[in-house]
């Protein structure tokens, strides 16, 4: 592939049902791959689940090769178990992606929603909706946890190259890229 070229991979984190989906980019050309959910519901416990979604995800990186990977982030929830036990599955989807060296963004809901309708507030049907749109398809939305893992990926190619979300503009990748560029903003401890 070209610099121009890549395949992003969206994660939409779950315990009991997990979206994914790959785009390719080429120039400023979008494709889906692939994008579908990984249902753990039948899982007994908390910890096959994770297994589960580890060797999964490290299934599909292996699969596609994916460059980059956007995950969205956990939104706050009153339900603080619930809270901790999706923590712990975008945790597992990020240690597959890291163990791979792929590069990855976390987005909030509400910027992944407004990136692809203009609204942080859009519905699932309503992102899903757009999504047929933009891609000129008819997208299965039996789960759309599969859409919004599109969703995500699509927010990620949209913005990519903005500083305050990727956080830094060099294209390094990691840690040391950024404190090389924010010397002012890191102390030594």
């Amino acid at each position: 592939m070209t610099k121009s070229e890549k395949i992003i991979l969206g994660v939409d984190p779950g315990t009991n049902v997990m979206g994914y989906a790959l785009i390719e980019v080429k120039g400023s050309k979008l494709k889906i791959i692939q994008y579908g959910v990984l249902r753990l519901e039948k899982l007994g416990s908390h910890e096959l689940k994770l297994k589960k979604i580890f060797e999964r995800m490290t299934g599909i990186i292996e699969e596609y090769l994916p460059d980059e990977m956007a995950i969205e982030a956990p939104f706050y929830a009153k339900n603080v178990q619930s809270m901790l036990k999706l923590g712990r599955a975008q945790g597992v989807a990020m240690a597959a992606a890291l163990a791979r060296d792929i590069s990855l963004v976390e987005y909030l809901p509400k910027v992944v929603k407004k990136s692809v309708t203009g609204n942080g507030n859009a519905s699932k049907e309503q992102v899903a909706f757009m999504l047929e749109n933009l891609f000129a398809q008819k997208l299965e939305t039996k789960f759309l946890d599969a859409t919004d893992a599109l969703a995500v990926a699509v927010c990620h190619h949209m913005n990519a190259k903005t500083k305050a979300l990727t956080g830094n503009s060099s294209g390094k990748k990691g840690w040391g890229a950024f404190v090389s560029e924010n010397k002012g903003r890191v102390s030594g401890g």
